[in-house]
């Protein structure tokens, strides 16, 4: 590209869980690449998303949500995320607008503050307020550091989400595209799949549960107008399996209804899905089987 005032780089959203991260990511691509779900800790693994422009590249981080780790997966997590934020080049802090600035928001914004990225506060979910209590979070906000820049956005109502891309690509290097036209995420095509399976496992199941979900794609095989995918479903205790399996198999057969709609809109085929639920026990404790489920 012999534009000069082309830019392109890497940006990502961090704050604490359920601020609307993945959902935001999502929203600017304008296709589903991040898994999304009221649980925390939901984004496990670290997802590109290319968003083309005729004059730049952002290339959206999607990061796992920094927290205090209880196990070995967890502190995995965190190194993750804390790699990944020093080497963007724009972060933006997420600050729901419907929620008070509480301690989590001002941990995080002190992790980031001396990194060389720079920092946009993004405050979302401005559908759920009206105009008075938005202003007096952009004000928290305003309090809470020394931002590049603060924007209010709603994903789901496509608010100011034009603004937020001209803000964090106005803060991008000069530089020459990084990926192909036509390139959307670098993501394996099986790591998303596992996830659209996790994303469907994770609706309605109990506080303890969430957590020790994990998916493992065994096999995609591709035929005439049709793709066979088998996965397996980890949990950590038996007692678990019968919850994710659900009274006579209904659970699970609705999770994999779920699942084989996302994935067939992923693949654009028709998709046959072959799920079965496996017991790994304690696995987020465990190296061996963290490297095995892709940790």
């Amino acid at each position: 590209m012999a534009d000069n005032s082309y830019r392109a780089g890497f940006a990502c959203f961090v704050g604490r869980p359920n601020a609307g991260k993945s959902t935001l990511t999502n929203a600017i691509i304008g296709q589903k690449i991040a898994i999304t779900s009221n649980k925390p800790q939901t984004t496990r693994h670290i997802i590109r998303a290319v968003l083309h422009r005729p004059d730049s590249q952002l290339v959206l981080v999607d990061t796992p949500g920094l927290h205090r780790p209880r196990t070995l997966l967890g502190e995995r997590l965190n190194d993750l995320v804390r790699a990944t934020w020093s080497e963007v080049d724009v972060i933006g802090l997420c600050i729901p607008a419907n929620e008070p600035v509480g301690k989590g928001d001002t941990f995080i914004a002190g992790e980031i503050a001396a990194l060389k990225a720079t920092v946009v506060a993004v405050v979302t979910k401005t559908d759920l307020v009206d105009k008075e209590t938005l202003a007096k979070q952009l004000l928290a906000v305003n309090a809470l550091g020394e931002f590049a820049d603060v924007v209010p956005v709603s994903a789901v109502a496509n608010s100011q989400l034009d603004t937020l891309v001209d803000v964090m690509v106005g803060h991008l290097p000069k530089s020459p595209q990084l990926y192909p036209d036509d390139m959307l995420t670098d993501e394996p095509e099986h790591v998303l799949i596992g996830e659209m399976i996790r994303e469907a496992a994770l609706e309605g199941v109990r506080d303890e549960l969430p957590h020790s979900i994990a998916v493992l794609i065994q096999e995609i095989i591709p035929e005439d107008g049709l793709t066979k995918v088998y996965a397996d479903i980890y949990i950590e205790r038996q007692s678990q399996k019968a919850i994710m399996i659900g009274a006579r198999g209904a659970r699970l057969k609705e999770v994999g209804t779920k699942a084989r709609l996302e994935i067939q809109e992923l693949l654009g085929t028709k998709v046959y899905l072959d799920l079965h639920v496996r017991v790994a026990k304690d696995w987020q404790r465990d190296p061996r089987q963290l490297r095995r489920l892709g940790f």
